[in-house]
């Protein structure tokens, strides 16, 4: 049986998470394109015209979002999983990103590793290397935060820390939710990095013991904490056919019809990470370019958005630009308050 295409999107940046030092960097960015289709074979939604080898993760990586306050309540629910399913074992991070959440376990006095090549830091617990079974690291909790989402062959991936883990015990998995992404129209979720898109009820097909699982972040995330003695594809769980909803980008046409509204205001992007990107890219093949984006990680500040070249300020920045009544598109509801919160009321704030 073949793969049936859902969504086609050509010419994506490849890291909406790569920031450049310059425009011209910027807009020249490797570039990918998105078909989406779903496996006859696990039910998985995944881009089927992925390329793996254009995708590189350095130190120009940056998807930290530790800045905040409301993703750090988030690692702190989080972590409080892991406690409970974890308390008084080694517990290994793999893909573990700048280390926010591996330090804030290690902080818990909990036996934590940590691989990832983007580490920039200096904590010995942390290991600057993608995950290999040749390093011989192994945990009894392994902990995959939004990893297998990035990975071609997420089932294969999951054997292999299967196998290096000598087919024992507790997986920790979390990804955003497809379903979410559909149910709100988060076109933006979709994009170039995230290769595969998960459902919990996948995840019944990988694994025959699922200890807990949830969703949260707002319906955003989904997690599952499994044996992994118990990983194997199980035939017997049918898949759910998957669609997208025929006015998925609806957004984008809400958000040109408010820039074209509210001529002589200034319309800029509140969050430099993949939302943002997408947004601004998506905008930006419409006709309608966002003056800038703003962003509290300052790794992101002063620098540009992939494909479009959008330059990031800092929130400070960004007000001395800013006047009452300039719109801001808030790229996360997640951030609303917050955001609200730093900048007061003076200004139009939209969620596309």
């Amino acid at each position: 049986m073949s793969h049936k295409t859902i969504l086609e999107i050509p010419d994506l940046p490849v890291l909406q998470n790569r920031v450049y030092n310059t425009r011209a960097e910027a807009m020249a960015c490797v570039r990918g394109d998105m078909r989406l289709a779903q496996s006859p074979l696990h039910g998985i939604v995944s881009n089927v015209a992925f390329q793996p080898e254009k995708v590189v993760y350095d130190k120009n990586y940056q998807n930290e979002q530790g800045c905040s306050a409301v993703f750090t309540r988030h690692l702190d629910q989080v972590a409080g999983i892991i406690e409970k399913h974890g308390a008084g074992k080694t517990v290994l991070e793999v893909g573990c990103g700048k280390g926010t959440f591996t330090e804030m376990l290690h902080t818990r006095n909990m036996a934590i590793t940590g691989l990832d090549p983007a580490y920039e830091g200096n904590a010995p617990y942390i290991i600057r290397e993608h995950f290999s079974p040749a390093l011989g690291v192994t945990g009894d909790v392994i902990v995959l935060r939004h990893v297998l989402e990035h990975i071609a062959l997420p089932f294969e991936f999951l054997k292999q820390i299967a196998t290096a883990n000598g087919g024992k015990g507790l997986i920790y998995i979390e990804v955003p939710c497809l379903d979410w992404i559909m149910e709100n129209h988060a076109w933006f979720d979709i994009f170039y990095e995230h290769v595969n898109y998960f459902r919990l009820s996948d995840f019944n097909r990988f694994f025959g013991k699922i200890i807990d699982s949830g969703r949260f972040f707002g319906g955003q995330y989904i997690f599952v904490v499994a044996d992994i003695a118990s990983l194997g594809l199980n035939d017997s769980v049918n898949s759910e056919v998957f669609s997208t909803p025929s006015d998925f980008f609806s957004g984008i046409d809400d958000a040109i019809d408010i820039i074209t509204k509210t001529p002589g205001r200034l319309h800029v992007v509140w969050g430099a990470a993949s939302k943002g990107v997408l947004f601004s890219l998506h905008l930006h093949r419409r006709g309608h370019i966002p003056d800038f984006a703003i962003d509290i990680n300052p790794a992101k500040q002063n620098r540009y958005l992939p494909a479009t070249g959008l330059h990031v300020l800092s929130p400070e920045s960004a007000f001395e630009r800013l006047r009452p009544g300039d719109v801001i598109f808030v790229m996360n509801p997640n951030y609303l308050d917050e955001i609200r919160s730093q900048s007061g009321t003076k200004y139009q704030y939209v969620l596309p």
